[in-house]
């Protein structure tokens, strides 16, 4: 066995060790909150609840958050295993773990209105025009007109199977400049559909946690876009 094949070996339960403790974390926040809520509650929480109609903004907007927040959980991930960058590290750590949470927050919110989790597109069929309190007086985002063209069939913003497959192919510069350009794409794609449920949500937590999200997101894409030009490197353009 020669010195690198001795320096390689270990490094392989290392990765698998690390992915397991993300996954357990994921699950672990997740069932945390859908616990910790019904707990608070109690069991007769249901009948004291404002429950939104299935095609309420509120409900849309868990379930397609949801979905788009389990993607960039899914590439901080590929991120916080395999970058050996200090800075690219804690910035998906933090993606991971506050994304994490408030999918969790979503999914809890779906489950007492009785709603699934996550629906099989169309997409964003909750920002139409009949759909909350008036939303074309509301949105800052330069982007919110092309979110209100109607449903659609992939999310703005979403990586497609080739660009996750090159994530994970990726390595040391390459994996961190693609991982920030993909992640700056992902953040600046779902800040229309944040922006509009923090107008038109009916329920005040809703609107809470997706003004919260634009906050959040809006202070890392400023991040993303200097750590690109840190690297020599640019943005994408929107999907």
């Amino acid at each position: 066995m020669n010195s690198s094949e001795t320096t390689d070996q270990p490094s392989k339960p290392s990765q698998r060790t690390a992915l397991l403790i993300i996954g357990l974390i994921g699950a672990i926040a997740v069932g945390f909150a859908l616990g910790a809520l019904t707990n608070l509650l109690g069991p007769d929480a249901k009948s004291s609840l404002t429950v939104p109609a299935s095609d309420s903004v509120d409900v849309g907007f868990a379930q397609d958050m949801s979905v788009h927040h389990s993607q960039a959980v899914d590439m901080a991930s590929i991120a916080l295993t395999k970058s050996t960058d200090n800075d690219v590290r804690t910035l998906a750590f933090d993606i991971l773990t506050t994304q994490q949470n408030q999918l969790g927050q979503m999914q809890a919110w779906l489950t007492m209105w009785d709603q699934p989790l996550s629906k099989v597109g169309p997409y964003m069929e909750w920002m139409s025009s009949d759909s909350g309190s008036g939303h074309g007086s509301h949105g800052t985002s330069a982007t919110m007109d092309m979110a209100h063209s109607g449903p659609v069939d992939t999310m703005p913003g979403m990586a497609s199977p080739e660009d996750l497959a090159a994530l994970r192919a990726a390595e040391g510069l390459q994996l961190d400049t693609l991982f920030l350009q993909l992640m700056l794409r992902h953040h600046e794609g779902g800040l229309p559909m944040m922006e509009y449920a923090a107008a038109d949500a009916t329920e005040g937590p809703v609107r809470s946690l997706a003004q919260t999200m634009v906050n959040t997101q809006q202070s890392e894409s400023k991040l993303m876009t200097d750590m690109l030009a840190a690297r020599g490197a640019a943005p994408l353009p929107m999907n």
